[in-house]
């Protein structure tokens, strides 16, 4: 039998425990089912043992301090309430030499959605490939450049450690878990049971463009309302700068550094943005939006939606729009 160990993290997303706990049950009831011993036996570990009383939701499970875990062949880190990363990792440093003590023991170590923080505040991702949230992913990088971030994966997996995209990803990693552990067969079985699509490759399709404006550049502030406002309009980059009192050269820097990326990449997930929300929202088809958020390059246009979002502009209507739009799409295609 396999020794889980499920943290409770201080913060955690009671749907991130939820599926995990779901999962793994399930497939010990399958087991069980055709007579045959559960495989997995999983315990909740807190951080301290006054925690332990505290815990409505979680009664009818086994739950120890973290002193106390019995040596866990699985490590699983739930997903955070969204809030300020750091305030989340100094909550529950006591799990980092602990973690870092069970992976050099030969544990197996998986992080879902935005508990890759914490495993990654532990240096044990360092050097190699994770994901998360992708809304998330922008924050997880400036935090920890030595992770090589993958944020268009579902899922990471190497030398023992997982990691898992955000929201529904987390069932492809823990249905990943499950054929590593119970073979393909249970993985599939588990699949069905939970209605989850098991080839799904990237999450990119489910980003959105959320921009810094937390900064202090009141110069930068400008340009930001500039390019929302008037990005179908502009050729290039240089049409916002009109009357800024700075430099090409200084421009680039001071925007990158208040907003993370470059003025051309931010005019260009602002339009991109704009044309989900188009395909998402109107039957128009797919020349009107390129021609509405900015574009007069069709091939172009496709060429980069597809970078950005990882789908067509007709995939991405097809999974996204209501089925009236997209029918409607579809007819003005044709």
């Amino acid at each position: 039998m396999m020794n889980l160990a499920l943290l409770l993290t201080y913060n955690h997303r009671l749907i991130s425990t939820a599926a995990i706990l779901d999962v793994f049950e399930s497939v010990n009831n399958m087991y069980t089912t055709n007579q045959q011993a559960p495989i997995f036996n999983i315990q909740l570990v807190l951080a301290d043992q006054k925690e332990v009383d505290m815990l409505p939701h979680y009664g009818r499970y086994t739950t120890v301090a973290l002193k106390e875990a019995a040596k866990p062949d699985l490590v699983l880190i739930p997903a955070f309430i969204a809030g300020d990363v750091d305030i989340a990792i100094a909550a529950n440093s006591t799990f980092i030499p602990w973690l870092r003590q069970q992976h050099h023991a030969g544990t197996e170590i998986a992080s879902f959605c935005t508990g890759a923080f914490l495993l990654a505040a532990t240096g044990l991702l360092d050097g190699k490939p994770a994901t998360t949230h992708m809304n998330a992913c922008r924050a997880f990088a400036g935090h920890f450049p030595d992770v090589l971030l993958l944020p268009d994966r579902v899922l990471t997996s190497a030398s023992g450690i997982y990691t898992s995209g955000g929201a529904t990803s987390t069932f492809h990693l823990l249905l990943h878990l499950v054929e590593k552990y119970c073979g393909q067969d249970m993985s599939v079985k588990a699949a069905k049971l939970f209605a989850i699509d098991m080839d799904r490759e990237t999450q990119s399709y489910f980003g959105m463009f959320l921009p810094e404006k937390k900064h202090a550049d009141p110069l930068i502030s400008e340009v930001q309302q500039r390019m929302e406002s008037c990005f179908q309009e502009a050729r290039n980059v240089e049409s916002f700068m009109e009357n800024i009192p700075a430099s090409r050269r200084n421009f680039v820097r001071r925007f990158k550094q208040a907003t993370g990326i470059t003025p051309i990449e931010y005019l260009q997930k602002t339009r991109i943005e704009a044309a989900k929300k188009m395909l998402e929202q109107t039957g128009n088809s797919i020349l009107t939006v390129m021609l509405d958020c900015g574009y007069n390059d069709i091939k172009a246009f496709r060429k980069v939606f597809r970078k950005e979002v990882g789908l067509t502009p007709t995939e991405y209507r097809l999974k996204f729009a209501g089925s009236r739009n997209a029918n409607t799409s579809l007819a003005l295609e044709m």
